[in-house]
């Protein structure tokens, strides 16, 4: 319930950007925000260019194009023609960075198409980069790594706060946060969020260990789940701060689970919520029905993460 309510108020904020920024209105003032909401005023109708004239952006976020979308996505418009038109700014005669666009404009080059339709904008790099930013992660989610290095350039080379980028990607500054904070962790593990060879919980786990690249080899070769690996952080910090702790939680959970075993329904119901919430989830239940359901966090962040989440549920 969390997670829609989360991606329904993203998309919403992000859907006024772009909606206006494909349009033709002008806007009143031009500063990055705008750009991203309304386009310049400067800007001609949509008109065609031939195909060639357009060049990609060496600085787009998106790093990984899925071939199987661009092939679906090429069908689709060899069929129907290229709907959407692409988002371009001049940078010589002839010559046309892509803004926003780029899977269209890979795809219509397999669809054989020799001219595509436009629209050109006159744009700063700090808007182009920023309207490229929110553009894919309206359309087709960025991989969190691509998604944080598009974070940080906007940050490092145009000097944005996490606030001003929160509030041009219609995210909370909590979320950016977190998501940049993902490029703290050793390149490995960087890298194997970025394959998908491991997920955002078990990043986040990571982010919590003391010696997350030691954390990740283990992680990877036992191919332990996202709450396999809070436990393995979280008993791993443990020991750094009570050598003896290790033991005593061992017996303490033994005993627990001797005395009060949980049913695989149970322990199935706890894996699947793990997965979807990032975190480690335990739930105990008596027999007349009652219970409770804890939510274990390793930082400050995921605890903000959690409230985020059922703030925006109950909106």
């Amino acid at each position: 319930m969390a997670v829609a309510a989360k991606k329904k108020s993203g998309n919403k904020g992000l859907g006024r950007g772009l909606d206006a920024l494909l349009g033709d209105a002008p806007r009143p003032r031009k500063t990055a925000e705008n750009a991203a909401e309304a386009g310049d005023a400067q800007a001609g109708p949509k008109r065609e260019l031939p195909i060639e004239y357009l060049k990609a952006n060496a600085d787009q976020p998106r790093r990984v194009f899925d071939k199987d979308a661009i092939d679906e996505l090429a069908a689709s418009i060899a069929a129907k023609g290229l709907l959407q038109p692409i988002l371009v700014r001049p940078k010589g005669k002839d010559n046309y960075e892509i803004v926003a666009g780029e899977r269209r404009w890979r795809a219509a080059q397999k669809a054989k198409l020799h001219n595509v339709p436009v629209i050109i904008r006159e744009l700063t790099d700090e808007e182009a980069a920023e309207i490229a930013l929110i553009e894919n992660v309206q359309r087709v989610d960025l991989n969190p790594v691509e998604e944080a290095a598009a974070y940080r350039r906007l940050a490092q080379t145009y000097g944005r706060t996490q606030d001003d980028i929160a509030k041009a990607v219609g995210k909370s500054r909590s979320h950016v946060a977190n998501i940049m904070r993902l490029l703290n962790l050793p390149q490995k593990a960087i890298d194997a969020l970025s394959s998908g060879a491991i997920t955002m919980g078990h990043a986040r786990a990571l982010l919590g260990s003391s010696a997350p690249a030691e954390a990740f080899t283990i992680v990877l070769k036992r191919d332990l789940s996202v709450r396999e690996t809070e436990s393995l952080v979280r008993e791993a910090e443990k020991e750094i701060r009570d050598p003896g702790a290790r033991g005593k939680d061992k017996n303490k959970a033994k005993t627990k689970t001797s005395s009060s075993p949980k049913d695989a329904d149970t322990r199935a119901l706890e894996r699947d919520l793990s997965a979807i919430l990032g975190l480690e989830v335990a739930i105990d239940h008596s027999r007349k029905g009652a219970g409770a359901l804890t939510l274990n966090y390793l930082t400050l962040d995921q605890l903000d993460d959690i409230c985020r989440r059922l703030m925006g549920a109950n909106a």
